[in-house]
């Protein structure tokens, strides 16, 4: 029996969309621990992915809408390190600008699949 098949996988997309929420969310947890847990923003944007990584996992109506208050939140904290932080460290640039890509691009991908997560 394939790992597909035990997953009750049936869209590749869907899953990856599942896969990078969920290392967003625990990212975001490893940074709010080892970096300071006054930063609150990065806590709930966490949360919010591993919610949003949850109902992608249980086909769940409500995850859209999580997916949509994602992606805004996501671009303007992108946006705002992007501002504050360019030049000054590569590596947050370049994670920055992976991020805000990967969540437009797997934010429309969950919108245009919209159907699978109504059935």
């Amino acid at each position: 029996m394939s790992l597909k098949s035990k997953l009750k996988i049936e869209s590749v997309g869907m899953f990856a969309s599942f896969v990078f929420y969920a290392i967003v969310g625990i990212v975001c947890f490893a940074t709010l621990t080892m970096v300071d847990f006054r930063l609150i923003h990065i806590g709930i944007i966490g949360i919010l992915s591993l919610t949003t990584a949850y109902g992608l996992f249980k086909n769940r109506v409500w995850t859209l809408w999580v997916v949509v208050a994602l992606f805004f939140i996501v671009t303007t904290f992108s946006a705002y390190t992007l501002y504050y932080a360019l030049g000054k460290d590569l590596l947050v640039d370049l994670s920055m600008i992976a991020y805000l890509l990967l969540t437009w691009i797997f934010t429309a991908y969950t919108a245009s699949k919209r159907k699978t997560l109504e059935s």
